[in-house]
Parts: C-alpha cells; sequence; structure tokens
C-alpha cells in the first residue's frame, strides 16, 4: 500500500534524482511538477492524488492521477485535451477538478497562464526577423582558411602554365608535335570563336555614318586658275596705255587668237566663230606679234 509521508521523507531528507539545490532555493525536475519548487504539495510522488499540465506539440492536455490506478503505472495517468481558447481551458480544468482541493487547482490555473502567455510571445518573435549567432570551432575554420589559400595558389599556378603554354603554342616554339590537354585546349579555342562572334555582331550593329562633302572643289580651284592664267604679269613689260596705242595700229601680218575655256581646254578659232558660241561663258585673250615687240590686249566676253 502506498504511504506519501513516507515517501516525501525519504525523498526530502535522503536522495531525490529530481532534486535541484542552488543558492536562491530547491527545486524539481520532474516534467509533472505543477510549480516546479521541491515542497510536499508540489510533489508528483509524495502525492498519490495529483494534476498537472503539459504540453505537446504546441497543445496543452490535463494530467490526473489517483490512487486508484496506483498499482497500473501503464495507466497511472489520465489525459485531457485542453481547448486553445483560454476561457473554455478554464471551464474544463473546473469541470474535470470540480472535487479536488483549491490550491491545486489555483496552482493548475496559474500554469495555464503562464503557458498560454508564453505561446503568446512564442508567436511575436516568430514573426520578427532576428539574427541567429552560429558558433565555429577555431580548428575548422583554420584549416579552411589553410584550404582556401592552397586552392587559390593552385588556381593561379594552371592559369600561369596555360597562359605559357597558350602563348609558345601560338610562337610555334613547339611545332607541330605536342601533347596539350584537350579539355583546356577546346576551352580556349571556345574563347576565341566567341570573341570573334562578338566582334562580328559589333560591325554589323553599327551603322553606316552619312557625311557630307562640298562638291567640285577641284573644279572650281582649276577654274579660278584658268582664269588668272590669261591675264598679264607684273614682269610682261608693258601698260595700259601702250596697249591702247598698240590697238589703233593693228598689223594684219600674223594675228593669233587663243580662246580660253573655264574647262580648261584651249581652241584656236577666228574673230567669227567666236561671236557666234554666246552658249558658254569663256575669257578671250588675244596676242598680236609685231618687229618681234609682244603685245597683248585682253577682252572679257560673258
Amino acid at each position: 500500500m502506498q504511504h506519501d509521508e513516507v515517501i516525501w521523507q525519504v525523498i526530502r531528507h535522503k536522495h531525490c534524482s529530481y532534486m535541484a539545490k542552488i543558492e536562491t532555493g530547491i527545486f524539481c525536475r520532474n516534467p509533472y511538477n505543477v510549480t516546479g519548487i521541491c515542497n510536499r504539495s508540489s510533489c508528483p510522488l509524495a502525492n498519490s492524488r495529483y494534476a498537472t499540465i503539459r504540453e505537446h506539440e504546441n497543445v496543452f492536455y490535463l494530467y490526473m492521477k489517483t490512487i486508484e490506478r496506483a498499482h497500473m503505472p501503464k495507466n497511472l495517468w489520465e489525459r485531457v485535451k485542453l481547448p486553445r481558447n483560454y476561457e473554455k481551458a478554464l471551464e474544463t480544468i473546473d469541470k474535470h477538478l470540480l472535487y479536488w482541493p483549491k490550491l491545486l487547482q489555483h496552482k493548475i490555473k496559474q500554469r495555464l497562464t503562464k503557458m498560454t502567455q508564453m505561446r503568446i510571445r512564442m508567436r511575436k518573435l516568430a514573426l520578427k526577423t532576428r539574427e541567429k549567432i552560429m558558433t565555429t570551432p577555431r580548428r575548422d575554420n583554420k584549416r579552411e582558411l589553410r584550404r582556401e589559400e592552397k586552392a587559390i595558389k593552385a588556381a593561379v599556378l594552371e592559369k600561369a602554365i596555360e597562359t605559357e603554354l597558350l602563348e609558345r603554342l601560338k610562337k610555334g616554339i613547339y611545332g607541330d608535335i605536342y601533347n596539350y590537354p584537350e579539355l583546356e585546349w577546346n576551352k580556349v579555342l571556345d574563347e576565341e570563336k566567341q570573341v570573334g562572334e562578338n566582334v562580328e555582331e559589333e560591325e554589323e550593329e553599327e551603322e553606316p555614318e552619312i557625311e557630307y562633302v562640298e562638291g567640285y572643289e577641284e573644279l572650281e580651284e582649276e577654274e579660278d586658275m584658268e582664269d588668272f592664267s590669261g591675264f598679264p604679269s607684273k614682269g610682261s613689260g608693258y601698260d595700259d596705255d601702250e596697249h591702247e596705242s598698240d590697238d589703233e595700229e593693228e598689223d594684219d601680218d600674223v594675228e593669233e587668237q587663243v580662246v580660253i575655256h573655264k574647262k580648261g581646254k584651249r581652241d584656236s578659232r577666228k574673230p567669227d566663230d567666236v561671236g557666234k558660241s554666246k552658249k558658254k561663258k569663256r575669257v578671250v585673250v588675244e596676242v598680236e606679234q609685231e618687229d618681234g615687240d609682244v603685245r597683248q590686249t585682253l577682252r572679257a566676253a560673258r
């Protein structure tokens, strides 16, 4: 037969595996303890009639123990699921603990209140984004750093070897006989093809530039030079007055006429033929020779 007082005396004064003594007090680690304090009224082992509340997967359950089931450890605790509504859960506790001690009812309701407040705080914290601090061993960090340094050195060395071999192959140092890794060689060829395709696409995308240039610049310069070529220079040795006197004393011995067109062609024509062609603008230069003296007369016909 179970005797609660004997059990309490043994647990309290000799040994209890759930007892935790600290500076602030003596606490109980038993999951069925209502208050968590090690005393006579709160001990689940020393009370044959006991009740508490526990949580499983965010659901609250009411656990009850009676002395009638003390001989069946399998069915020792009776479990009742409590609703999520706080008021309805209190009504369920009052219904199942109607004839139980008032102190125990009060402690169970206090536990339900604390657990409900804790669940509300957990939901609020879950909605907030917070930084999670992770700790890693120092030895693992050092090992990872060493591996990273070795990997970087190996990558730099492989890249240098690859570039040097490619340069030698392009220069033709090895000739036609060489043994180069096929994958890397194909990779380099693909890169060169991609660069060439990109250059061609850029050239195709570029539109031809439209420029406006002045026309007939060379022709105009030639015409200006031809216009000035018929005029007498400073060293020709005659003045305007001499030309006027020489025009009055014309001799019919030798007469030559030179017609200069603006297009650069020179034709020898008679005076009658020159007067007939009035369609094109030209400059007529007459040159007369008498007794070795050179006289020139200039007439502009437009």
